[in-house]
């Protein structure tokens, strides 16, 4: 045999022997979760010049076949310009306050999944692909991202206490199914974005996306993140006190409106307590004398029983009207077709 002949079969060999060891143990496939998914990553911006490119090119590496949308809210600064020379799709939203943000968000842009995050650069873009891959395999509505942060690293103070405060009420009253109602990092379905009705202006529509998923019994899921302290030159827009006791009011709102039956009664008890304790020592006179000395007393005792029946017929007819403002809400729902994966 001659020799050409000799290395061509040896190099034929040595070739099947390496197909054959790739076939034993072939490398892993690119991922494929992505394809066919529209993603759209939204940023909503007010100021931030110093991180928005970061946030960008990070979620841009992450999510590669991801559009990735900047509205800037009225910034001072170069927020707008710096976020297009990083690729980004930059639009812009007048009124004031991130909730008129995302409304504006949430009706303009269309895709089959929507992340969206903070353009302060403090949440991590690598964990975005995992909260995609919860949200397309497990056909979940929302995935928060509950974040994760060394005391004073990045929270400011008094915000840890707030923000666990806060979630717990919403926990107390709506359900135990969020850690971290007030994240602003959340990845939805297109479902869950075409059916939110977004009512709040500003910080309040993380609490407003938790209420909706929680009432209509949402499939939600949760995912743990390191919240990491801003860029140097990016400042919190978030005012500790006025920010929130708007949330807290807001919370309060929402009980009024989704459960007006326990939001009633609760008044109702109150009301019930305060006559008990004006009204019984003047029953108790009246029994042992016949006599009612403290007739102010005794009026102001009646009054505040009848305002508790009153409050607590209110719970019950409204009760009623939230059933079917709820069941509007879902068949709103129901009406946009569930993605699925092909």
């Amino acid at each position: 045999m001659s020799p050409v002949l000799l290395d061509f079969r040896r190099r034929q060999t040595a070739s099947s022997q390496a197909a054959s060891s790739q076939a034993a143990s072939p490398r892993p496939e690119p991922d494929r979760l992505f394809v066919g998914v529209r993603v759209a990553v939204l940023i909503p911006c007010f100021n931030e010049e110093a991180a928005v490119a970061r946030v960008v090119s990070d979620f841009r590496a992450s999510l590669p076949t991801a559009a990735i949308y900047v509205y800037d809210n009225n910034s001072h600064d170069r927020t707008a310009a710096v976020a297009e020379a990083a690729g980004a799709l930059v639009r812009t939203e007048r009124l004031q306050g991130k909730g008129h943000v995302v409304r504006r968000m949430f009706a303009d842009i269309e895709a089959d999944v929507f992340v969206l995050v903070d353009g302060d650069d403090t949440y991590q873009a690598d964990a975005a692909p995992g909260m995609v891959r919860m949200l397309v395999e497990q056909q979940l509505d929302m995935v928060t991202a509950a974040r994760e942060a060394e005391r004073g690293s990045a929270f400011r103070r008094g915000h840890r206490a707030g923000n666990a405060l806060l979630s717990g009420m919403v926990r107390w009253v709506f359900g135990n199914r969020v850690s971290d109602v007030l994240s602003g990092y959340r990845v939805f379905s297109r479902r869950f974005v075409k059916s939110f009705p977004a009512l709040a202006a500003g910080f309040e529509t993380e609490t407003e996306f938790t209420v909706h998923a929680l009432e209509l019994k949402m499939p939600i899921g949760e995912t743990s993140t390191h919240y990491r302290a801003r860029s140097a030159g990016s400042q919190s827009k978030l005012r500790t006190w006025s920010d929130g006791l708007r949330i807290l009011r807001a919370i309060v709102v929402l009980m009024k409106e989704e459960r007006p039956l326990q939001f009633f009664a609760a008044a109702a008890a109150l009301l019930l307590v305060a006559g008990a304790a004006a009204g019984l020592p003047v029953v108790m006179e009246f029994l042992a004398s016949g006599l009612v000395p403290r007739l102010p007393t005794a009026v102001l005792a009646t009054g505040l029983v009848l305002l508790a029946f009153l409050s607590f017929a209110c719970g019950l007819i409204l009760d009623s009207v939230a059933r079917g403002r709820k069941e509007i809400k879902r068949l709103a729902y129901l009406a946009i077709p569930a993605w699925r994966q092909h």
